[in-house]
């Protein structure tokens, strides 16, 4: 989650608080379930990594989500500082457009390329609900292995401690509105 070009990507980011914690890279990555080869080439941003891990990883290193995220304070969010975020997955890009301290809620723009996703493995948010919304596109989400198709206007609701997965099936670039409340900063 980026704000700027010449911040650090989120795997950097990740290498230097867990850094800041003091645990070594087979730690975190024993904390977290993943392999110290691909912890290492995730924090050099070699690889990118599934919304799943990275909970996990946020989970292993003691830190909210948002501790990864740069991003706008206050009331008002201009386009033109919204922070773009890497919040796992492939082939999408992200978009916080709450502020980064707002705790009742996160509101975010996801672009999501044909193809692209959240990644195979399903996972839950530490949230009490989860909305999307279909801005333009296809979509499709696995939520508790019922497998739900959305197009254009859209919408869902479910429980943030559902397990899911989501893709753009389609051929065109697909842009989904997510409502989370609360905020993704509890450490869960």
């Amino acid at each position: 989650m980026i704000s700027i070009p010449d911040s650090p990507s989120l795997g950097p980011r990740a290498r230097e608080l867990r850094r800041r914690r003091r645990l070594s890279l087979t730690e975190a990555a024993e904390r977290a379930g993943l392999t110290k080869g691909f912890l290492s080439r995730f924090e050099r941003g070699q690889v990118s990594i599934s919304v799943a891990s990275l909970l996990r990883l946020c989970k292993a290193l003691d830190l909210d989500v948002a501790d990864l995220f740069d991003g706008s304070s206050g009331r008002l969010v201009r386009a033109e500082s919204r922070a773009r975020l890497e919040f796992g997955g492939s082939g999408m890009t992200e978009y916080q457009l709450t502020p980064k301290d707002e705790r009742r809620l996160l509101v975010l723009l996801s672009e999501i390329e044909p193809g692209g996703g959240s990644g195979h493995e399903p996972y839950a948010l530490p949230v009490d609900i989860e909305f999307v919304h279909i801005l333009k596109g296809l979509f499709t989400i696995d939520a508790s292995g019922e497998r739900i198709e959305m197009r254009e206007g859209d919408s869902f609701l479910f429980p943030g401690d559902t397990p899911h997965t989501f893709t753009n099936p389609g051929d065109e670039t697909t842009r989904v509105l997510w409502v989370l409340s609360p905020a993704l900063t509890s450490r869960s």
